[in-house]
Order: C-alpha cells, then structure tokens, then sequence
C-alpha cells in the first residue's frame, strides 16, 4: 500500500447530441468512472490519441466524421484494437450492425439509452478487457453469438415492417371497394352478402397487421398508450356491429354489461384487444352459444371479462396460450386458443402497456378472459 488513490478507469463519451452526452456522463461519474467529452468524430479521435481511454461510447450519426469512420481510426492509433467500443445507435437495421462489426465493435446500445443499461455495458466491455487471452477467446465467440442473434431479430423486425407498411396499402384498397359494392342499388343480394363478406376480412387482415406491428414496438419497449376517457358501453356496440357477421356465422349471441362504465385507455388498442378477445370466443363457442362482456369499474380500476361457452382452457395452458402460435389440445380436437397466432398476446401486450393484467378463469362451461388495468 502506497497511500496513492486508486486510478479511475476513463469512459471517452463520443455523441454530436448535447442532452445524450450530459445524461452519460452524469451516469457514469456517478458509478466512479471518470469521463471525456466529445461533440464529434473528428473530436472524439483527437481525444482518445490524446488521453486513450479504457472504453468508448460513440454514436454511430454525426455530421462529418461519422461514428464508424471515427472507430476506424481509433482501431489504427496504437493501442487501439484493444479498447473496448460501444456504438449508440438509434438505427436498428442489419446494414448498421454489420458496417460497426465491419470496423471493430464491440457492443451496441439503442438510443434513447436507458442509463441502467449503459453501466451494465460498460462494466461487461471494461471486464472483458481484463480477461486473459483464452477466457477472451470464449468471450468472442459468445460475442459473435450475440451478434448473430442481433442481426436475426434486425432482420424479424425489417421483415414486420414490410409486412405491414407494403401490405397495408393493398388491404385498404381492398376494404374501399368493398365498400364502394355496398353502395350499389342494383347489387344483388348475394353479391352484397359477398362484399361484406370481402370487407369484413380485409378489416381482420387489417387488424392482424397493426398487431404485428405493435408487438414490435413492444418488444422494443416502444408501445405507449394514449388515453382518453373511454365510454365502454358504446365503444362495445361499435365492436359487435364489427364483427357482426363472425358472430352471425356460427349464431353466437352477443351479449354486453357495460352501461355507465368509463375507463382511461387508448381507444385504438383497447377496441384491438376487444375485437381479438370476443372473435376467439366466438371461434371456440358452440353452434347456437352465447359470448358475454362484463365490465366494471372500481376505485379507479377497470375489469372487462370476456366469457365463452366452448371446451375451456386447461389450468396448466393459461399462461401459455397468450405466447405467439401456442397450440393446446382439448378433447379430441385442437383448439388454437391464440386465434391467428398472435391475438391473444397482443391482448398481454395491450393489458401491460396499459399497466394492467390478464388472465384466465373457469366458465364451467367455457373460459373468461379478464382483463384489468
């Protein structure tokens, strides 16, 4: 022991945007890191030649000398290959994952960059340095797992979005002529049967797309409500007229307790979720059943339970049917509880984005799906 305090490792903050580079440094000094500052590529390597640091956060869009032209030339300055680099990044597609790879990172971080994230990041790069050569070797090749995995679900969510956005499109084109035969005088009544038929799967294909999007955004974190004062009584007469004809296909009755309930949600997503919930208890009713809503409210707290009379939900599958494309079996037939594959965990997704829950109960016959929030 020497009496000399112990050296701060050194974290070079490389960012073009003010308020991102206060909140990492703020971050890091509180967790004793020391920090450097920089509102540039071209700044940031005249920085790490000048004062190399043990790691670097550095964003990947800049004006000038980007992030990964910066990388680029901190890899050539001596000592470079062996500093740990950290992309910021508010770009989350292959292309970008591959040129950072391309030019020597170690490590991204999605913007906006939640400030618990950022430490456990920059403690794993700072630990990995200090690594012996064959632990850093098994630590590269869990890296280049890591990466792979990363580029497959960059690659899920280019994939959702094409899905989507190109399809969209065609399906409201669909869903408008549909509409345009409803109006026809002359149209017979078989072919205005078979119009609103058309739209009534157009809207369902519809739906099944924005889903698919939402669960995106919630596996990005990104899914936000935005409520409004919701009068559920009519908000459920406008579901039933909407699926009228699924209902009307198997002669299910429809049937709603909700006079004087308000909630706080967002209409989109919470009429979404009602339409998913009531058309999977209509699919798993029998010919000539009843499907019935109920909702209450208490102390600020809403529930709405959806019931149906069909086979019911094995207690060891109700938390299971609410993952994507989850099968179960009951009787001697397969009920595909989850709808369209991802119906019911849009619901989860909706009822947690509104800092709620749901489950299941018994009908005896049937199941209840209940949510609160």
């Amino acid at each position: 022991m020497n009496g000399e305090p112990e050296r701060k490792e050194l974290v070079l903050v490389v960012d073009d945007n003010e308020p991102n580079r206060l909140l990492a440094q703020q971050t890091l000094e509180d967790e004793g890191y020391s920090v450097i500052l920089a509102t540039g590529g071209a700044e940031g390597v005249a920085a790490f030649e000048r004062h190399p640091p043990d790691c670097v956060l550095l964003d990947v869009r800049m004006p000038g000398i980007d992030g990964i032209a910066a990388c680029q030339q901190m890899r050539r300055i001596p000592g470079g290959q062996e500093v740990p680099i950290v992309f910021l990044t508010a770009q989350r597609d292959v292309d970008t994952l591959d040129r950072a790879l391309q030019v020597g990172a170690d490590d991204f971080l999605t913007k906006p960059v939640r400030p618990a994230e950022l430490i456990v990041r920059v403690q794993a790069a700072l630990k990995v340095r200090r690594l012996g050569s064959e632990l850093r070797g098994l630590v590269e090749l869990l890296r280049h797992q890591r990466d792979d995995l990363l580029r497959l679900q960059l690659q899920k969510e280019r994939l959702s979005a094409f899905v989507v956005h190109d399809l969209k499109n065609p399906v409201n084109v669909m869903d408008l002529h549909a509409q345009l035969l409803l109006r026809e005088k002359n149209l017979s009544e078989s072919g205005r049967q078979a119009a609103a038929q058309i739209r009534y799967e157009a809207r369902q294909v519809n739906r099944m797309l924005l889903n698919l999007l939402d669960l995106s955004k919630g596996d990005e974190g990104k899914l936000t409500p935005k409520r409004t004062e919701v009068d559920l009584q009519s908000h459920l007469d406008e579901v039933f007229s909407e699926i009228e004809l699924s209902a009307r296909a198997r002669n299910v009755t429809l049937r709603s307790e909700a006079m004087g309930i308000t909630a706080r949600a967002d209409v989109d997503l919470l009429r979404r979720m009602l339409v998913n919930l009531i058309e999977n208890a209509i699919r798993h009713s029998p010919m000539n059943g009843a499907v019935r809503v109920v909702a209450t409210e208490q102390n600020g707290t809403t529930e709405i339970r959806v019931s149906d009379e069909g086979p019911g939900i094995p207690r060891e599958m109700r938390e299971k049917v609410f993952d994507p494309f989850v099968q179960i079996e009951s009787g001697d037939r397969t009920v595909t509880r989850a709808g369209r594959g991802l119906g019911l965990a849009f619901c989860k997704l909706v009822a947690q984005a509104h800092a709620g829950t749901i489950w299941i109960e018994d009908a005896a016959p049937g199941a209840i799906f209940c949510v609160k929030w």
